[in-house]
C-alpha cells in the first residue's frame, strides 16, 4: 500500500515537474521573441514610423535609444519583482511577469504611428517598452526557480537548461519572422502594417504560456518557507548584505555570454557586412546558425552538469571563451562565408555552454528566502553590461585601433578571465533542495 502511494507521489511529482518546465521554457521564449524583434524592428522600420527626423540616422538612432531604454529597465524589474516573489511566491510573479510583458507587445503592435498622432506616438512607445523592461527584468529569476526547485536532484542542470534553452528559440522566431516580412513585403507594405505582425503574433505565445503557468502548482522550496514563515522583508537588501560575492559572481558570468552573444548579434552583423563588406542576408543567416548551435548545446551542458556540477561546467565555458577570443575575429576577417559560419557557430555554441547553468548554480548561490531577489539581480545588471554595452564598447574599441578588432579579443578575454576568476573563489552552500529550519535561520 505504501509502496503504490509513493509511486503514485512520485508520478504527481514528475508531472509537476514537466509541466513547471515547459511553463518556464515558454515564458522565456516569449521573453527573447518579444525583445528581439522589437530590436530588429527599431533598425530596420520603427525609426521611420515614431522618431521621424530630417536626418536619417537621428531617426534610426532615436529609435535604438527606445531599444536601450528596455535593458535600463530590466535590472528595475529585477528589484521590484523578486522582492514579490521572495514575498509572495514564484507562481504569482510569473504570471504577472508574463501577461506584463506579452500584453505590453501585443500593444505596440497596435500602436498609431507619429503620422496619426503626433509626439504621443514615440512617447507612449518609451514607456511601453520600459514597462516590457520591468516585466522581462522580473521574468527570468521566476521562471528559472519554478523550472529548478520543482526539479528532481539529479536534473536540476538538465531542467534549468531548458529554461535557458527558451533564448535561442526566441531568437530563431524572432529573426525568421523578421526575414519572412523583409523578403515578402515591399518596403511600403512593411511601413504601412506589416511591422506589426510579428508583435501581434506574439498572442499565441502569451496564450499558450498562460495556460501553462495557471496549472503549475507554487514552488515546493517557497512552500516551505510559508511554512516555516522564514520570509526576508527585506529580501533584496539581505542578498546584497549577506551575499555580495554571489551577486558580484552572477553579474560577471551573465556578462561573459551576453558579451559574446550581443557582440555576435550586433557588432559582427554590422562590422562583417559594413568593414568587410560581405553579403548582410549570409550574415544574418550564420547569426541564425549560431542560434541553432546555441539551441543544441545548451541542454546538452544543463545535463553534463547534472553528472560534474555547474560550476566546472561554467568554468571550462569561460576558459573556452578566453581562448576564442582571438581566432574568433580572425577566422571572421578571412572574410569568407566559410570562416564566418564556423566562428558565428563555435561562438553560439559558447553562449550555450556558458547559458546552460546559470539558473541552476545561481540558485545554488542564495537560501529560498532570497533565491528570487539575488538571482535576479546578479543576471539583469549582467545584461546591461555584458548586452547593453557590450555592442557599444567593441564597436568604439574598433574605431580606437583604426578598424581593427584586437582590442574587442583583448577585451572579451578580460572578461572572460574575470568571470573565471569569481566562479573559481566563490562559495555554493545553498543547494535548491529542502532545508531545515535551522539551517534557514544560520543565513537570516
Amino acid at each position: 500500500m505504501n509502496s503504490t502511494a509513493n509511486t503514485a507521489t512520485s508520478n504527481q511529482a514528475a508531472r509537476t515537474a514537466r509541466t513547471a518546465v515547459a511553463a518556464s521554457t515558454i515564458g522565456s521564449i516569449l521573453e527573447y521573441y518579444d525583445f528581439f524583434v522589437y530590436g530588429s524592428l527599431s533598425a530596420l522600420v520603427l525609426g521611420q514610423l515614431f522618431f521621424p527626423a530630417h536626418d536619417a540616422g537621428v531617426s534610426a538612432l532615436l529609435s535604438l535609444a527606445s531599444f536601450a531604454v528596455g535593458f535600463v529597465a530590466r535590472p528595475v524589474g529585477g528589484i521590484l519583482l523578486g522582492h514579490f516573489g521572495d514575498r509572495i511566491g514564484r507562481k504569482p510573479l510569473l504570471l504577472f511577469t508574463f501577461l506584463l510583458t506579452g500584453t505590453v507587445t501585443v500593444i505596440i503592435g497596435l500602436l498609431p504611428t507619429y503620422a496619426q498622432i503626433g509626439i504621443a506616438a514615440p512617447l507612449l512607445l518609451v514607456a511601453l517598452r520600459i514597462l516590457q523592461g520591468i516585466g522581462i527584468g522580473g521574468e527570468w529569476g521566476g521562471a528559472a526557480l519554478l523550472a529548478v526547485e520543482h526539479a528532481p536532484a539529479h536534473k536540476k542542470g538538465l531542467y534549468g537548461s531548458l529554461v535557458q534553452a527558451g533564448a535561442p528559440i526566441g531568437v530563431i522566431l524572432s529573426s525568421g519572422s523578421v526575414a519572412v516580412l523583409t523578403a515578402t513585403l515591399s518596403d511600403e507594405e512593411l511601413l504601412a502594417w506589416g511591422w506589426r505582425v510579428p508583435f501581434l503574433a506574439s498572442a499565441l505565445l502569451l496564450l499558450v504560456g498562460l495556460f501553462l503557468r495557471f496549472k503549475v502548482a507554487e514552488s515546493p522550496e517557497f512552500d516551505q518557507v510559508k511554512q516555516e514563515r522564514t520570509e526576508s522583508k527585506l529580501p533584496v537588501w539581505q542578498a546584497i548584505r549577506l551575499y555580495p560575492k554571489q551577486i558580484l559572481t552572477a553579474i560577471l558570468i551573465h556578462t561573459s555570454d551576453t558579451t559574446l552573444g550581443l557582440i555576435q548579434g550586433v557588432f559582427i552583423l554590422g562590422y562583417a557586412s559594413g568593414a568587410l563588406g560581405m553579403d548582410p542576408t549570409i550574415v544574418l543567416v550564420a547569426n541564425i546558425f549560431s542560434s541553432i548551435t546555441n539551441l543544441i548545446t545548451t541542454p546538452l551542458a544543463g545535463a553534463l552538469g547534472d553528472r560534474i556540477g555547474q560550476k566546472r561546467v561554467v568554468s571550462m565555458g569561460l576558459i573556452g571563451l578566453a581562448l576564442w577570443a582571438f581566432p574568433m575575429f580572425l577566422l571572421i576577417g578571412t572574410e569568407s562565408v566559410l570562416g564566418l559560419f564556423i566562428a558565428m557557430g563555435i561562438g553560439g555554441m559558447l553562449v550555450g555552454w556558458l547559458f546552460a547553468g546559470q539558473a541552476t548554480l545561481f540558485a545554488a548561490f542564495f537560501p529560498a528566502e532570497v533565491r528570487y531577489s539575488g538571482m535576479s539581480l546578479g543576471f539583469q545588471i549582467g545584461t546591461v553590461v555584458g548586452g547593453g554595452f557590450g555592442p557599444v564598447i567593441a564597436q568604439a574599441l574598433t574605431g580606437a585601433a583604426g578598424g581593427d578588432t584586437w582590442l574587442v579579443s583583448l577585451y572579451v578575454l578580460v572578461v572572460a578571465s574575470a568571470a573565471l576568476i569569481a566562479t573559481q573563489t566563490v562559495k555554493t552552500r545553498h543547494e535548491p533542495t529542502s532545508r531545515t529550519t535551522s539551517q534557514r535561520k544560520e543565513h537570516a
